[in-house]
């Protein structure tokens, strides 16, 4: 018999809810765990700035007193009011191959949903975009990434059995990277450079791109993303939030702005070398060693690197600002040996997007899902 509980989102509870994630995956070679405590804090009322416009609730399944699956159930209302819908979301779910365990877990969440009014759940979705998303359909044998989901490859027959039908996907690609700058990108750079007065910024201070650009960077995320699937806005404290999280980790030579000529952000490109193999020898654990293969991940040798954003100003989309990105970040790419790079995922509708990789020799390797269910 399954057991459904209610979990309080206290530290140790939420951390429970995080490791048993890890423990599903345990010995899985192309499972990435996230950091315990970076869940916790997105998971945690106190901590993440979401809960500002979102609430949750967090449910685990047990039988015979151990735990076999988990789910979080999310309410957006900026979302919802933004677009006049009562949509719910679920995330965070796991479980393991047992059709009576999901039914348990989805049921839980979807009645929390219509108590409190909602027509509509779909997911697997966080609080906002910069929390994982999608149910991973296609490339169960490929290593993921630090942003992304992986699961199982039972997780979408249960989710279908339990009534939930396509809402959303979303493709990924792996990119081989070239020893120089394709010629195309550099005369559509070039191109462009003239005819809008764009031009390229690097720093070597993160105090100082902090102060500069770093709210600008975030403000942009919100323009250039704002159409997209789900979309939630930003908030003030959610960015002063994101910038002592992120701009902290980055090696700024991989991070390439490019303002107009009155010193306006109109692109940015961020991307990190690939921390999959160091987190999977962390465990999600920072001590004893974690942090210790993580710095090495940051600093040491590694032939593959993640794009973890690239944004451009809606009235400068489709107009060649991509190509000053990447005709920047080549050559950093192969000065520090990257041989392959990640994309993040992309709406599977969004050709702007993936025909900028038309120019490397590429394949689209994985393939997420949002599900739906009307209540």
């Amino acid at each position: 018999m399954i057991e459904i509980r209610k979990i309080a989102p206290t530290k140790s509870n939420l951390r429970k809810f995080t490791k048993f994630q890890i423990d599903l995956y345990s010995g899985n070679p192309y499972y990435v765990p996230p950091l315990i405590s970076d869940d916790v804090a997105t998971l945690s009322p106190k901590v993440n700035p979401a809960f500002d416009f979102c609430e949750a609730v967090y449910f685990m399944a047990y039988r015979d007193g151990k735990p076999v699956g988990r789910i979080a159930g999310i309410i957006n209302r900026q979302v919802n009011e933004r677009h006049g819908k009562q949509t719910a979301r679920f995330g965070f779910i796991d479980f393991i191959d047992d059709p009576e365990v999901s039914e348990a877990l989805l049921a839980a969440v979807e009645e929390w949903a219509r108590d409190k009014g909602m027509k509509k759940i779909i997911g697997p979705l966080g609080f906002t975009d910069l929390d994982h998303e999608g149910m991973l359909v296609e490339g169960f044998q490929e290593l993921s990434t630090m942003a992304t989901i992986y699961n199982y490859p039972y997780y979408a027959a249960h989710m279908e059995a339990c009534g939930y039908r396509k809402e959303s996907d979303w493709v990924e690609y792996l990119m081989e990277i070239p020893d120089q700058i394709p010629d195309k990108y550099n005369r559509i750079a070039d191109i462009v450079k003239k005819k809008f007065g764009l031009k390229v910024l690097k720093y070597k201070s993160r105090k100082r791109i902090k102060n500069e650009y770093g709210r600008a960077l975030f403000h942009l995320i919100n323009d250039a993303y704002d159409g997209l699937y789900e979309y939630s806005r930003l908030s003030e404290r959610q960015i002063d939030y994101y910038i002592d999280i992120y701009l902290g980790l980055l090696n700024l030579d991989l991070v390439t702005l490019i303002v107009d000529n009155e010193g306006q952000l109109v692109s940015v490109g961020i991307s990190m070398p690939s921390m999959s193999l160091a987190l999977q020898k962390s465990k999600g654990k920072m001590l004893p060693l974690g942090w210790w293969y993580l710095l090495k991940g940051l600093k040491g040798k590694n032939d593959r690197v993640d794009l973890l954003l690239v944004a451009v100003k809606p009235e400068y989309q489709n107009k060649g600002a991509n190509a000053l990105l990447f005709q920047d970040l080549i050559p950093y790419y192969n000065k520090y040996g990257f041989k392959y790079a990640e994309s993040n995922p992309e709406l599977e509708t969004n050709s702007k997007v993936q025909g900028q990789w038309d120019y490397f020799q590429n394949r689209q390797h994985r393939r997420r899902r949002s599900f739906y269910k009307n209540l």
